[in-house]
């Protein structure tokens, strides 16, 4: 799989710009601020719908655009597909491929599938478990496209899951004697009724946040199993064999349930969403007392280690960079070795960052990739190793070789 044309219009700093790629190695070489990143973000939005940067499409369309346009030939197989992406901050994004419209933008996922590094990648060592957990559910959906639909139907229920807790916590802090009165209940009504419809409701909620929830939960767990022996093997290319990294999922499950799965247990959907539903049971008083969501997947953590260490507060600046590329390169195989094709690789400012020693590893394990997209500063930051074609980017143009 590569990209063979890239084409964007009022995206980041670009009024327009075009790219032209090949497979191999390509290098887009630019000064800090120039918009050589916002050329590979834009192939990143492509392959996931969303960007490595931020978290909302509106810094992704250039100051005073409506819009902007991002449309990728992508060759897989011999065969070319064209994307095309309208992003349109507080509306409904568009999305095109063939030129034929789509009635869901997250249909053209799986049509080109990437794994880029990039520093903010350090915040999978260093950062929140949220940081942890988007990575597992984004190469879910890498892996398996019809994940991304789980995740957006996972995400409702905990919004109106959530809701429905904060509305109890407010009717039971407004019955007498607590000394407020929750605005929300009508005069005449009270407030104590009121908070037990709403906890009787939950119930409904429960069953469905269990039910998706499990199918989300089994779907990481599995992925984690596959995952693990690529990053022990990536990071031992990467460290020259310093330490062995680990990966063991944390669940908000209760205790025997967490037990297990830090063990490495699989439990089936069924098993899971029975232990979800235990200990959301266990857990009501408090959910409603604090008025949000305690249980589930989006309650968990990956805890990531070198040897018997946790990584997070003990590896060093090297080491945490070292289990960053190990974790990217882990997920690069384990797409391959699913899919029977290369993803594009893309590297964004990495080498800079690097030792000389952890930049030639790095070289040597992605020397037979089918297509690397690298940016970089200078030219004397890619190692020899990785000579392929090279941009020049410089105040928003891009200059072919």
């Amino acid at each position: 799989m590569h990209v063979r044309h890239l084409s964007i219009g009022d995206f980041r700093s670009y009024p327009s710009a075009e790219l032209a790629l090949e497979p191999g190695v390509s290098t887009l070489v630019g000064l800090n601020g120039q918009g050589k990143t916002n050329l590979v973000e834009a192939i990143g939005y492509v392959a996931s719908l969303s960007s490595h940067r931020v978290a909302t499409d509106q810094p992704l369309v250039r100051f005073g655009a409506d819009r902007a346009i991002v449309r990728c030939a992508v060759v897989r197989d011999g065969r070319e597909s064209l994307v095309e992406l309208e992003i349109t901050p507080g509306k409904a994004n568009r999305a095109k491929l063939n030129r034929s419209p789509l009635p869901r933008t997250r249909d053209v996922l799986g049509t080109l599938r990437t794994v880029l590094f990039a520093p903010e990648d350090l915040a999978l060592v260093k950062g929140d478990p949220g940081e942890r957990r988007r990575f597992l559910d984004d190469l879910l959906v890498q892996r398996q496209p019809r994940w991304a639909g789980v995740r957006s139907d996972y995400d409702k229920i905990l919004k109106q899951r959530g809701a429905l807790l904060k509305s109890a916590a407010s009717l039971l802090g407004g019955r007498p004697g607590r000394g407020r009165r929750s605005a929300s209940v009508p005069e005449g009504v009270d407030p104590r009724e009121a908070a037990e419809e709403a906890v009787r409701t939950l119930d409904i909620w429960d069953d469905h946040l269990a039910t998706v929830g499990s199918q989300l939960l089994y779907a990481r767990l599995r992925l984690l199993r596959d995952l693990v022996p690529h990053l022990q093997e990536a990071y031992r290319e990467v460290s020259a064999n310093q330490s062995e990294a680990t990966a063991v999922y944390r669940s908000s499950l209760h205790d025997a349930a967490a037990e297990a799965i830090a063990g490495g247990a699989v439990p089936e959907p069924d098993e899971l969403r029975t232990m979800l539903l235990e200990t959301l049971a266990e857990r009501r008083s408090q959910e409603i007392e604090r008025g949000v969501n305690l249980v589930g997947p989006h309650r968990d953590d990956l805890v990531l280690g070198l040897g018997e260490m946790p990584a997070k507060g003990y590896a060093s600046h090297g080491e945490s960079w070292s289990f960053a590329l190990g974790l990217r390169l882990a997920a690069y195989h384990l797409l391959r070795h699913d899919l029977g094709d290369d993803p594009v690789l893309v590297l964004d400012d990495v080498f800079a960052e690097l030792d000389s020693g952890r930049r030639e590893r790095l070289a040597a394990m992605i020397a037979d990739c089918e297509q690397v997209l690298i940016t970089a500063a200078v030219p004397e930051d890619v190692p020899e190793g990785l000579a392929g074609r090279t941009y020049a980017v410089s105040l928003g143009e891009v200059s072919a070789p």
